[in-house]
C-alpha cells in the first residue's frame, strides 16, 4: 500500500521527475563513491550550509533529522544519537579517519568547525564491517574539501561571517582551493567565539567558549596512474563547561563531593584535535589500491571547579594518541562485480595523569596522583572483504570482517587498591552484513538489509576506578566481552527531481551489553556505591523512521519522522536515555537567484518511558514540546569581486519555548534549558 501511495504522488508532478538532478553519492556506505539510492541501508547526507547560518559544533546538524537525535551535556558537548546507540557504539571519523576518545564529558563529534566541512555522511546500521569496533549504531562521517585538479590552473576562495543574538557569537570561515594538473590544495580556517547563551529563564550559565581550526589538504599526481595526499587538521577550544556535569555536595545526586566544596563543574580550560594523514591511491591490474597512515591526538584538560573555593580541586590532563595504517584495493570483476578488500591497524594508548585535592584545603597541585589507571593501550588489527554483485535491477551487498583487539594497563585503579595482574584481554570478532536492493524505478526501490557488529570495551570501561558524576565509584572491568548486536532493516526510498523519500523499519538485538552494575558493597575511600562495570544480559531496540520531500506548487514541503523503542531485559525496564518520538515539517521557496526561505517546525513527544533500577533514580520523564524556525535568505549572484554571494537569517525557537532536550545531561529535574528565541546572520562569498 505505502509502494502504491508513493507511486502515485511521484507520477502526480512529471515537470518536476523530468528534472536533471544529479544522483547522491556516499563514500561511506560502501567505502567508495557509491549512490544512496542503490545502497540497502539508510543514509543521511547533511550539508551544513543549508542547516546553519553560523559555526557551530557538528552535533548541532543532527536534530530533527530521521532516526538521529543529540546527546548534550553543554553549548559545547553535542554527540549524535544514531537509532538511540550514543558515542560509543557508534563511530565518528573525520575524512574516514576515526575519532577515538574514552572521556566521560565532551563530544567527540565536536572537534571540526562546520564552516570547515564539506558534508556529513550518516550511515545507520551495523557498519563493523568496515569501520570495526563501535560500528553497532552506525558511523558519522565529517567530510572536509578534498582537493582535486585541472586541465589549467585556477583556484577559489570560500568565505562566511556569521553572527547570533543567542549566545552573542561570533564566526568565520575561510578555504581556499587551488587546482592544477599534477597539483591540488585546500586551505582553511575557522573561528568561533560564543558566550553564554540565553534561555527564556535568562543567560545559562558557563555555556559559553571559543575555538578555531586549521585545515591542510594537499594531493600530488606522482604519475598518471599515482596520486599522494597529505592531510593535516588542527583543532582547539578554549574555557569549555559541561553544566550537565554540576553536582552539590551534601544534596541529593551530590555524587559523594565533601559537602564543603558546594557545587562542583567539570571543565575543560583547553582540548585539541590533532591529525597528520599520507595517503596514496594508485591504478592497478584494472582496479585502485589505496592506502594511508596517520596519527591523531586528542587532548584534553580536564578541572573539576568548587564554586565554594572558586578554585578547581581536580586537576586531569589526558591525551588519547593514535597511530593507525590502512590499505584497500578496489576492482571492478566484469560488469557484474565490485570487489572491495582491505586491511586496517590502528593503537590508541592514554595515560591520564590525575591530581585531587584532599582536606581540609583540598589543594590540586600536590604530588599524590590518583590516576583511574595508567598507560592503557588498545589494538585492533582487521580484515576485511566486501562484494556488490549486480543483478540487472537487483544490487546484493555481502561482506565479512575479522577483528582482533587486545587492550592492556599498566595499572588499574590507585593506591592500596591498585590493580597489576590480569590486565590483558585480547577478543577475536566477526562481523557480516548482507543487503539487497531491488529498483522498480527511480522512485521505487525496496531493499533489506541483515548485520552483525560488536564493539569492544573501551579504556574507560577496562581500567578506570573512579568517581564518578552519577554518585558511585565505578569500578573497571579488564575481562568484559564485546557487545555483539545483529540487526535487521527493512526499507523502501525513491528519488526524482525535488521529490525524495525515504522509509525503514529496523529490529537490532544487543547480546553482552556492557553497563554498570550496582553491586551493594560500599568503596573505603570515598564512602560512595561501587557500580562494576559488566556484561548484562540484552538490550532490543526497535524503531519506525522516514523522511520525504514533496514539490508543492512553487514550494517545497518536507516531512521527518522518527519513532524508537529500546528496552532493557537484564532490569525489565525500558532502556535508559531513549529519544522520544518526533515528528519535523517544514515548508520553503528555493531559489537559485533572489529571495529563497524555509519555515519549520519540530514536534517532540513526552517521554515517560525512562529507566529507573539501571540509572538509580538519575532519569526523570520529559514533557513533549513543540518549537519553530524561520530561515530567509539572498541570493545575489555575483556582487563586485564575488563571483557568488548569499545572506541568510536563521530564526530560532521562535515563540521562546522552554524546554529541554531528553537526552540533556545533569540532576534528574535541573538539566538547563535549551536556547531561547534568537537569530543568526551569516554572509557567504565566492571569489
Amino acid at each position: 500500500m505505502a509502494a502504491l501511495v508513493l507511486l502515485s504522488l511521484s507520477t502526480s508532478f512529471p515537470a518536476v521527475a523530468e528534472e536533471l538532478v544529479l544522483p547522491e553519492i556516499s563514500v561511506t556506505a560502501r567505502g567508495y563513491e557509491a549512490e544512496t539510492l542503490a545502497t540497502p541501508q539508510s543514509i543521511e547526507i547533511l550539508e551544513p550550509a543549508e542547516r546553519s547560518a553560523a559555526a557551530a559544533p557538528a552535533g548541532s546538524l543532527f536534530r530533527g533529522e530521521p532516526g538521529l537525535a543529540v546527546q548534550s551535556d553543554g553549548a559545547w558537548g553535542q554527540n549524535p544519537v544514531l537509532r538511540g546507540l550514543k558515542k560509543e557504539s557508534i563511530v565518528v571519523l573525520v575524512d574516514g579517519v576515526r575519532v577515538n576518545s574514552a572521556q566521560p564529558q565532551g563530544a567527540i563529534a565536536s572537534f571540526l568547525d562546520l564552516g570547515l566541512m564539506d558534508r556529513v555522511e550518516v550511515v545507520k546500521g551495523p557498519t563493523s564491517v568496515l569501520y570495526g569496533s563501535g560500528a553497532m549504531g552506525g558511523a558519522v562521517n565529517l567530510i572536509t574539501p578534498e582537493p582535486g585538479f585541472s586541465d589549467r590552473p585556477a583556484h577559489s576562495t570560500r568565505l562566511s561571517l556569521g553572527g547570533s543574538s543567542v549566545d552573542e557569537a561570533l564566526s568565520g570561515a575561510v578555504l581556499y582551493d587551488y587546482a592544477a594538473p599534477r597539483h591540488g590544495l585546500v586551505l582553511g580556517a575557522a573561528a568561533r567565539d560564543a558566550d553564554d547563551y540565553r534561555s527564556p529563564d535568562g543567560r545559562v550559565p558557563r555555556t559559553g567558549y571559543s575555538s578555531d581550526s586549521l585545515l591542510a589538504r594537499y594531493a600530488f599526481a606522482w604519475s598518471p596512474e599515482t596520486t599522494l595526499k597529505v592531510n593535516l587538521q588542527r583543532h582547539e577550544d578554549r574555557d569549555v563547561w559541561y553544566p550537565g556535569s554540576a553536582r552539590t555536595g551534601g544534596q541529593p545526586g551530590g555524587a559523594g563531593i565533601p559537602p564543603p566544596l558546594g557545587t562542583v563543574t567539570i571543565r575543560s580550560p583547553r582540548q585539541s584535535r590533532e591529525l597528520a594523514e599520507l595517503g596514496f591511491e594508485r591504478a592497478l591490474m584494472g582496479g585502485e589500491l589505496s592506502g594511508d597512515v596517520y596519527r591523531q591526538e586528542v587532548y584534553r584538560e580536564i578541572r573539576a571547579w568548587s564554586d565554594t573555593l572558586n578554585r578547581d580541586y581536580v586537576r586531569n590532563e589526558v591525551t588519547f594518541a593514535t597511530d593507525g595504517a590502512r590499505m584497500g584495493y578496489l576492482r571492478p570483476l566484469g560488469d557484474t562485480h565490485v570487489l572491495n578488500v582491505g586491511v586496517e591497524v590502528w593503537q590508541m594508548k592514554a595515560d591520564p595523569e590525575r591530581y585531587i585535592g584532599m582536606p581540609p584545603d583540598f589543594d590540586p597541585d600536590g604530588t599524590v596522583r590518583r590516576s583511574p589507571f595508567r598507560h592503557g593501550e588498545i589494538t585492533t588489527t582487521g580484515l576485511f572483504v566486501q562484494d556488490e554483485i549486480l543483478l540487472d535491477a537487483t544490487t546484493l551487498t555481502a561482506g565479512l570482517r575479522f577483528d582482533r583487539t587486545h587492550g592492556t594497563a599498566e595499572q588499574k585503579g590507585f593506591g592500596p587498591a591498585a590493580q597489576t595482574t590480569g590486565l590483558d584481554k585480547t577478543d577475536n570478532t566477526l562481523s557480516w552484513s548482507l543487503g539487497a536492493i531491488h529498483s522498480l524505478s527511480d522512485t521505487l526501490n525496496p531493499y533489506v538489509n541483515l548485520g552483525s557488529a560488536y564493539r569492544a570495551a573501551d579504556m574507560r570501561e577496562r581500567f578506570e576506578d573512579s568517581a564518578r558524576g552519577d554518585g558511585f565509584f565505578h569500578v573497571g572491568n579488564p575481562q568484559l566481552d564485546p557487545e555483539r548486536a545483529t540487526s535487521l532493516e527493512v526499507g523502501l526510498k525513491g528519488r526524482s527531481g525535488r521529490f525524495d523519500y525515504r522509509l525503514a523499519a529496523f529490529y537490532t538485538r544487543i547480546d553482552d551489553y556492557i553497563a554498570g552494575r550496582v553491586t551493594g558493597e560500599t568503596h573505603p575511600g570515598s564512602g560512595l556505591p561501587i557500580k562494576r562495570t559488566e556484561n548484562l544480559d540484552r538490550v532490543v531496540i526497535r524503531g519506525l523512521e522516514g523522511s520525504l520531500t514533496l514539490p508543492v506548487g512553487a514550494f517545497v514541503a518536507d516531512a521527518a519522522f522518527t519513532w524508537l523503542r529500546g528496552d532493557n531485559r537484564q532490569d525489565d525496564e525500558p532502556l535508559a536515555e531513549t529519544p522520544p518520538p518526533e515528528l519535523r515539517i517544514g515548508l520553503g521557496q528555493p531559489a537559485e537567484r533572489g529571495l529563497y526561505w524555509r519555515a519549520q517546525t519540530r514536534a517532540v513527544a513526552r517521554q515517560d518511558r525512562v529507566a529507573t533500577q539501571f540509572t538509580n533514580g538519575g532519569e526523570d520523564e520529559t514533557p513533549g514540546f513543540v518549537t519553530a524556525d524561520l530561515n530567509l535568505g539572498w541570493h545575489f549572484g555575483g556582487a563586485g569581486a564575488l563571483e557568488q554571494a548569499s545572506l541568510d537569517l536563521h530564526f530560532t525557537n521562535l515563540f521562546d519555548r522552554r524546554y529541554h532536550e531528553h537526552l540533556t545531561q545533569g540532576i534528574s529535574g535541573q538539566e538547563i534549558k535549551a536556547p531561547g528565541r534568537g537569530v543568526a546572520a551569516r554572509f557567504t562569498g565566492r571569489f
